[in-house]
């Protein structure tokens, strides 16, 4: 029997490329995203593997479809193995032009999107006693990053999760890991969100991201999903990607000159 991976985030970018990579490695594949015409489209796409592709539409962040989702998907395949949260969104913008409504949808989709989803699938696990969780966080959940605060938040968050979750769950059988990309050069644009203080503003910072977006600092989709392979496959504890390892051990070793780094505007 194949074994199963329940992916959020699924339509596109990594998640798309991550549910590609383990159907090539013969898993049955569950995608989970808000849009169902594109999750549909990527779900197609992972079945031309020649393997199980389910496509259940929801939003992470709201706990009832998250259990119905969950629901689903045991009903399908009869069992999970792997979850990966990588249901996520990002926005960059100074904190005074971040609003109350910013802040909430970016806990509901990057922290609680991440809690609602454990919280459901955690029973099957530790009934089975075996089963891996993969949490995308970010190096924004590794070193702080400047008009960020927002994101960082979010990001810390999932980072204190896994950390916690893992020593509390090895005992059990459950084995849990965190990837942490930095820039991701696929549809990031689309769904990023920015904020400043007005339209000119905002289309600069959007155009310097583009400019990111396009040099050596921004690792490929597929690089993100080769790293969730590596966490799952050797059971590593953390993998950070491309170059945001060098950016976030830097960080680690010399945090103050980093931050100097960063508050000067030379990062």
């Amino acid at each position: 029997m194949a074994p199963k991976v329940l992916i959020t985030g699924a339509s596109q970018g990594s998640g798309k490329a991550t549910a590609l990579l383990f159907a090539s490695k013969g898993y049955d594949v569950v995608m989970v995203a808000r849009e169902p015409d594109r999750l549909a489209a990527a779900a197609a796409q992972v079945q031309r593997e020649g393997t199980s592709a389910i496509a259940i539409a929801g939003d992470v962040g709201d706990i009832q479809q998250v259990r119905a989702i969950v629901q689903k998907a045991l009903d399908a395949c009869g069992n999970i193995d792997v979850l990966v949260n990588n249901a996520g969104i990002c926005l960059a913008g100074a904190i005074e032009q971040t609003t109350a409504a910013d802040w909430q949808q970016l806990i509901n989709t990057n922290l609680w999107g991440c809690i609602n989803t454990i919280q459901e699938i955690l029973p099957h696990f530790l009934e089975q006693k075996t089963g891996t969780i993969v949490n995308v966080g970010s190096i924004g959940g590794k070193m702080p990053l400047p008009q960020m605060t927002a994101y960082c938040t979010s990001k810390y968050a999932v980072t204190g999760l896994t950390e916690t979750l893992r020593v509390e769950l090895a005992p059990k059988g459950i084995h849990v890991c965190a990837v942490h990309p930095g820039v991701i050069n696929s549809d990031f644009l689309e769904r990023a969100q920015f904020r400043d203080r007005d339209e000119q503003a905002v289309a600069l910072r959007r155009q310097q991201m583009t400019e990111i977006l396009k040099s050596p600092a921004a690792s490929q989709p597929e690089d993100i999903a080769k790293a969730i392979w590596d966490a799952v496959k050797n059971k590593r504890s953390e993998v950070t990607v491309g170059p945001a390892f060098l950016a976030s051990e830097a960080y680690r070793l010399f945090p103050g000159l980093m931050q100097w780094a960063m508050e000067k505007g030379k990062l």
